[in-house]
């Protein structure tokens, strides 16, 4: 699996994100810098990472989803590539269109740092087949505008075609308020675009990969990156 992983100014999940594929997949990913006008030649899998880019400043990510690179990633997606974008990721893919829907600001107006647990909802995609669908999974998560919002008729697409991948749920799986950290709407954690190229996930699967850290939840994502692309080879 040849990843690249995009790094913008503000951006600091950029490390943890390239230790974590090379944890798993045993490659070096490509670190891409924002001003840059093309990927390296033969990626599979474009990560745009998780931080502060240009420090959230105007709408978080709607600075970085005009950087150059990004019509390059795109043309990648358009070409059936692979797009994984985590928590400031996602914002930057809504925000570049590559993701329908907006994160806004928690519904408790509160920055939230904390282990979460979500609910897989399909285990077809190159993104979840390293889990079972219905597997609850924890990690972290570590945002202040992650409250995903989006139109009625398109949250009522998205479910209508599967295309929610992972949802905020209690420890058991249960579907409650309480746990839905951020007030997203459908509890909906992650989601894919429409060919099921492209995933937007808030919470930070990277960080708990390795059992001397804690939780190796969220290596099933890597690992089954990793398979899809050996399958494919």
């Amino acid at each position: 699996m040849k990843s690249a992983v995009l790094v913008f100014p503000g951006i600091n999940r950029e490390r943890d994100m390239a230790r974590t594929l090379r944890l798993v997949s045993g490659g070096e990913p490509a670190m891409v810098w924002h001003a840059e006008t093309a990927l390296p030649a033969g990626t599979d899998l474009v990560v745009i990472p998780g931080g502060f880019s240009y420090g959230d400043y105007l709408r978080c990510g709607a600075i970085a989803a005009r950087a150059p690179i990004m019509d390059a990633v795109r043309a990648h997606a358009a070409r059936g590539g692979l797009v994984l974008a985590v928590c400031n990721g996602f914002q930057i893919a809504c925000e570049a269109g590559l993701l329908p829907g907006v994160l806004m600001r928690n519904a408790a107006l509160k920055f939230i740092c904390r282990d979460i647990f979500l609910k897989v909802e399909r285990s077809d995609t190159p993104f979840t087949r390293g889990y079972n669908a219905g597997q609850v999974i924890k990690v972290p998560t570590a945002h202040g505008e992650g409250n995903y919002t989006a139109d009625a008729d398109t949250i009522a697409r998205l479910e209508g075609e599967g295309r929610v991948a992972f949802r905020y749920t209690a420890p058991d799986g249960r579907l409650d308020p309480q746990w839905n950290v951020n007030g997203s709407s459908n509890a909906i954690a992650g989601i894919l675009n429409e060919r099921g190229n492209v995933l937007g996930l808030m919470p930070h699967p990277e960080n708990h990969v390795e059992a001397s850290i804690g939780s190796t939840d969220g290596r099933g994502l890597f690992a089954g990156l990793t398979q899809h692309f050996d399958k494919a080879a």
